[in-house]
């Protein structure tokens, strides 16, 4: 191998090593961050909360009534020693956030369809809630409790899953003219991901305590619905 050679072949791995470096610090997990998962003998329940602390210009574009949307994602795996984890549930909900001059108060609207129009404009909202402030409002974009992401009779217990999880600000929904040059600002990349082990033990059926002191959230009945992926055959 010629040193020109080399050359381009050290380049395109310190390339690859800046790409990674950048997915990991967009991916990289809020001061106050807390996921954990409730397993019944009816489902599989997600329930996480986290702290939004958005950059100046996003606040500001929120001020303009430019509305922003968030997204929530689960996917379900079970684990195959000898092949490739086979996803087995696949859930999603997109909130939007918009605050309304008139009233001088933020809105949060809880969608259960994924976005596939530029804008948001099809999505179809089933839950609103109002906040005064817009710390009350991101508390409950980032808030889910007691989320249904699968059925129990898609985990049977002699059966090892996991939960891959993704939080992110969907730039795709903005307004078209607002999305021109966001996505290359560091500002706007709000993304967290993790990965959790299902427990084994299978608990009661039981709501989790709530206190007063809490924000309001937006239920998790209004949930989208447990998706197989069947595309390929179980193995």
């Amino acid at each position: 191998m010629s040193r020109l050679e080399l050359l381009r072949w050290a380049a395109c791995f310190a390339g690859l090593l800046l790409l990674m470096v950048s997915l990991q610090a967009q991916a990289q997990k809020p001061p106050a961050f807390q996921l954990s998962l409730q397993r019944t003998p009816e489902a599989l329940y997600l329930s996480g909360r986290m702290e939004l602390s958005p950059e100046q210009v996003v606040e500001e574009a929120l001020l303009k009534s430019v509305p922003l949307y968030f997204v929530w994602q689960a996917d379900v795996y079970r684990e195959r020693w000898y092949w490739a984890d086979r996803r087995i549930a696949s859930v999603t909900r997109t909130l939007r956030l918009a605050y309304q001059p008139l009233t001088r108060r933020w809105r949060v609207s809880l969608s259960n369809d994924a976005g596939v129009n530029a804008g948001g404009a099809g999505l179809q909202y089933a839950l609103h809630q109002n906040y005064d402030s817009l710390a009350d409002a991101l508390a409950g974009v980032a808030r889910v409790t007691r989320w249904k992401i699968s059925d129990a009779a898609r985990l049977p217990v002699d059966e090892v899953h996991h939960v891959e999880f993704a939080f992110r600000l969907d730039l795709s929904l903005l307004p078209r003219p607002f999305q021109i040059g966001v996505g290359n600002q560091r500002e706007w990349n709000i993304e967290v991901r993790d990965r959790i082990k299902v427990p084994t033990r299978v608990e009661p059926e039981r709501a989790p305590p709530t206190t007063g002191s809490e924000a309001a959230e937006l239920p998790a009945s209004a949930n989208a619905a447990v998706e197989a992926d069947v595309s390929a055959p179980a193995r």
